[in-house]
């Protein structure tokens, strides 16, 4: 069976409803005449995993290598090699586990999957959870143990992902930064290869290039209470709707007299902006989405020259930028109601009912797709807030990363600025956040799961002895 086949079928039996859909997706729930509820998820009860199993040290021994070989070798065709997938676990080396919930992502029915499940269970010893997603349930047991991958991993990994979408062999070569592809996934779609300013169909999250905007008064038909997502740079302000944010996940423009670079990963409810006119070497960064995730993080890159970027961090982590240790510069980002901000700004401009591109939008795109907590592999999970609180994020003056819970913080200031850690934190369109000096820190909102994966050693405002 050809590759395309393959994918093409597992798409239409089950990934795109744990994916991040595409625009033209059939599979998102149906229009609500309201959007979602802003969930607050506590951490959901963990099933209990055994300690975890022992590894070996060095490189896989020449027989597990041989068969892990042999087993890409005929990824995706019509015969299932069911005795290489029993002699890999015969050989009693958990790291090759790694290998086995990656093939789980792409091979989800059938004989194969149902080998691929018994042999990860032999192999690690973590009980089945026939209430998860395989895929899911395989790695999140693999990161909750922080369990290492063999030297030899990222080629391997390379193989099969390469098979299913050319454009992300690119991000296993050469210069690969801090990246760890234990956390890598793929979310459910492919990579957006389009021309930059194309905002045409494409069967994957399509980015919406320069887009129309209107003034406020143009922006009548997004009702007051709705989110949207504010930016401002030079004096000139701009509101994203959270609905058009579903769909494209990812904005090329131009704000301020500054090009920007705007991500929207809806899995970690995290709206984020960066200037993208101030890399040495490239006229213009045009981000992408790549359709890969890191930790339920969508894995950006630019579309100019092919490297791998850290959504969260704008970190370069695979390809030129990366060799240039490029760290994209942030410019805040703050989810406020249409209402709010264009009070606050009213000369505001905001995205055009259509795009630009005469589309319909629907008022809730992804439904309750997340309300139960997030559907991609995290691993362990910081237990001081619950799992989908939203936060604040910023980064205190000496570098420190701090958490604003937003409820808290929201009905706090309405008593008036909070000063905590050399910060002064003040509701003015939304949550901002000013140093000692007066000058404005950059922040965005956040999942709390994200912020705290993304940021380890994170300070949480609480409010008691501030």
């Amino acid at each position: 069976m050809r590759l395309s086949i393959v994918l093409g079928v597992l798409v239409l039996a089950g990934c795109a409803t744990v994916a991040e859909p595409a625009a033209s997706t059939t599979t998102t729930p149906a229009d609500s005449s309201t959007t979602a509820p802003e969930t607050t998820t506590s951490v959901p009860p963990e099933p209990e995993l055994p300690p975890p199993p022992p590894i070996p040290d060095g490189p896989l021994s020449a027989e597990a290598q041989a068969d892990v070989d042999q087993l890409l070798d005929g990824l995706f065709m019509s015969e299932w090699e069911v005795d290489i997938v029993n002699d890999l676990v015969a050989h009693d080396d958990p790291r090759v586990g790694w290998l086995i919930a990656d093939l789980l992502r792409f091979y989800q029915g059938g004989p194969a999957r149902d080998e691929l499940v018994g042999a990860f269970s032999r192999l690690t010893g973590a009980p089945f959870q026939p209430a998860e997603v395989d895929f899911v349930w395989a790695t999140n047991a693999l990161m909750s143990w922080d369990l290492p991958a063999w030297e030899g991993y990222p080629e391997a990994k390379a193989k099969v992902f390469g098979g299913v979408e050319p454009t992300w062999r690119a991000f296993f070569d050469g210069d690969q930064g801090d990246v760890d592809w234990r956390w890598i996934t793929w979310g459910g779609v492919l990579a957006d290869t389009r021309e930059f300013d194309d905002n045409g169909p494409c069967n994957c999250i399509p980015a919406l290039d320069n887009p129309e905007t209107t003034n406020a008064a143009g922006g009548d038909w997004y009702d007051d209470d709705k989110t949207v997502f504010g930016v401002v740079v030079n004096g000139e302000a701009l509101a994203l709707p959270k609905n058009q944010m579903e769909v494209h996940e990812m904005l090329n423009l131009t704000l301020g007299g500054r090009e920007l670079g705007i991500p929207y990963c809806t899995l970690c409810g995290s709206a984020q902006a960066y200037f993208t006119d101030n890399v040495e070497g490239v006229d213009r960064v045009v981000l992408r989405t790549s359709g890969l995730l890191s930790r339920s993080n969508k894995f950006m890159y630019d579309l100019t020259t092919g490297s791998g970027i850290d959504t969260f961090t704008g970190e370069a982590l695979t390809g030129p930028l990366a060799e240039d240790d490029v760290v994209l510069e942030q410019v805040s980002v703050v989810a406020s109601t249409w209402a709010e901000w264009k009070e606050a700004h009213p000369d505001t401009r905001i995205l055009a009912r259509d795009g630009g591109i005469g589309r319909t939008y629907r008022e809730n795109p992804l439904g309750d797709r997340d309300a139960d907590g997030p559907i991609f592999p995290i691993g362990d999970v910081d237990p001081r807030l619950p799992i989908q609180e939203k936060v604040v994020g910023v980064f205190a003056p000496d570098g420190t990363p701090v958490a604003f819970p937003v409820a808290a913080t929201r009905s706090a200031l309405e008593q008036g600025p909070i000063e905590y850690d050399g910060m002064t934190v003040r509701l003015d369109d939304s949550i901002r956040v000013y140093d000692e000096s007066g000058e404005e820190l950059t922040t965005h909102e956040a999942f709390w799961f994200a912020w705290s994966q993304f940021h380890e050693g994170t300070k949480v405002w609480t409010g008691l002895g501030s």
